[in-house]
């Protein structure tokens, strides 16, 4: 892009973007985000990760703002105080569950208070349930699970690795979590600067003023992209905010 828009928010996606693949957070990173918020800038986790896996990089960032978590499925105060929740039903969570039990797939669950994994509790008609994920590293299969749910209406699906399926309620997804953060915070989309490298942050990556794919990303979301940044191991979250946040 040849001029750089005015950011007043920064959304950033964890994993495959704001994190290594060893799970840190590059020191030029840690210095950009420091530096866009002493300039006023939120900066907001926007991830499919639930509070309690995401909390500890915010806290250790310092961020003062809000959480977009579980795909836009909950938003959180930096306070931890809950802002918007958004709920899955549990008989189509039992219904996912067993459809991916049936194909083999390995399962992950989130409710609003524990993460279950290839499990269903026998509770599980008690339970808040947030999002469903399911992975498999044979793309038939995958594509098979693709294809059932596809009969099941209400489903937002997206992933967060080509491995992988992550399915919300219908209408939740980062992008609706952001446009409540903006308004809640006083500016608009396009005032955003959102980063990421899966098929969950292509919403808020179209929608954003200046949205970025990491070199590492999907194909489907660097053609989105506005830019293509470097990759997650060689600080490209931070070479991205210095481009268009901090260097006007």
């Amino acid at each position: 892009m040849e001029q750089a828009k005015n950011i007043k928010l920064i959304a950033l996606d964890m994993d495959g973007t704001l994190l290594t693949k060893d799970h840190e957070i590059t020191p030029l990173t840690r210095q950009a985000i420091s530096e866009a918020m002493e300039k006023g800038i939120h900066v907001v986790l926007s991830t499919g990760r639930w509070l309690q896996s995401c909390y500890p990089f915010a806290e250790s960032l310092g961020l003062q703002s809000y959480l977009v978590t579980v795909n836009g499925g909950e938003i959180w105060t930096k306070d931890k105080e809950l802002v918007e929740q958004h709920l899955f039903d549990s008989k189509k969570i039992e219904q996912m569950y067993h459809i991916a039990a049936g194909l083999g797939l390995t399962t992950w669950m989130i409710t609003t208070e524990q993460v279950y994994r290839n499990e269903l509790p026998e509770n599980v008609h008690e339970l808040k349930w947030l999002k469903f994920g399911c992975e498999s590293h044979d793309p038939v299969t995958l594509e098979k699970m693709i294809k059932e749910l596809s009969f099941i209406d209400g489903l937002e699906m997206t992933n967060s690795l080509p491995t992988n399926l992550e399915v919300n309620p219908e209408g939740v997804n980062k992008a609706k979590g952001l446009e409540k953060v903006c308004n809640m915070v006083g500016i608009t989309m396009d005032e955003v600067m959102a980063v990421g490298d899966s098929l969950n942050d292509i919403k808020m990556i179209q929608q954003a003023g200046v949205g970025v794919a990491m070199g590492n990303a999907q194909e489907a979301v660097k053609k989105a992209a506005d830019d293509i940044t470097d990759v997650n191991n060689a600080d490209g979250v931070g070479k991205a905010i210095r481009r268009y946040a901090l260097e006007r």
